[in-house]
């Protein structure tokens, strides 16, 4: 069977159509992981027992498979009364998910820091939440754009899991029609051909951003 380029251009249309829940599926869950990320590591900086509890949940999440946290969220949480949209199990999961690996970035932008910085915030009597928001995430950022930027591309190119529990992002629809027309190879490539699209213009703006700060740390 040839590849027939009018097909391939025919089911733009389908896969398009799913392409506003990927984009916000990928939005929402880089947030969530962000936030997730950034508390982790935070905790994980406290007293000694709930900074080693937290180590080993972040380790615990970094070495568990994806797809096993989606299916344990979906099909095991029903068995003990949590039920959840296919939508927010994809979301939870990918936020959960990626917030393990954010938060080994974090720590290695706040380790970049000086800690002179941290005693004379203490010595000023700035406090820690103000000290953590205004004095160590403006620096850390500037420190950890980058590899942010790249898990945030993972991320984008992860939510094809979510078509294992029906969730209407592009690769399940490109999935669809392979499966009603038997034929593969169209569908595959353009759903591959727009991620790659999206990616290079998540990398674009990374590092706009990444310059943009780097311009101002500088002044």
């Amino acid at each position: 069977m040839s590849f027939d380029l009018n097909f391939a251009l025919a089911t733009l249309q389908t896969i398009l159509s799913a392409l506003s829940t990927t984009i916000w599926v990928s939005i929402v869950s880089s947030l969530g992981a962000a936030v997730l990320g950034f508390l982790w590591e935070i905790l994980r900086r406290t007293s000694m027992p709930l900074g080693w509890v937290m180590q080993v949940m972040i380790d615990s999440i970094r070495s568990t498979p994806l797809l096993v946290q989606i299916y344990t969220l979906y099909f095991v949480f029903p068995y003990y009364g949590v039920t959840l949209p296919a939508l927010a199990v994809g979301i939870i999961a990918l936020s959960v998910y990626y917030s393990g690996y954010l938060a080994e970035i974090f720590k290695a932008g706040i380790d970049a820091i000086d800690p002179g910085q941290f005693d004379a915030a203490k010595a000023l009597g700035i406090g820690r939440i103000t000290t953590i928001f205004l004095i160590v995430a403006p620096q850390m950022l500037r420190n950890i754009a980058a590899p942010m930027g790249n898990y945030f591309i993972s991320l984008l190119k992860a939510t094809p899991y979510l078509a294992v529990i029906a969730v209407p992002e592009m690769f399940g629809s490109a999935l669809d029609v392979a499966s009603d027309t038997f034929r593969y190879a169209e569908p595959m490539l353009a759903a591959g051909l727009i991620f790659l699209l999206l990616s290079v213009s998540i990398a674009q703006l990374v590092k706009m951003l990444e310059q943009r700060l780097l311009a101002r740390g500088k002044r």
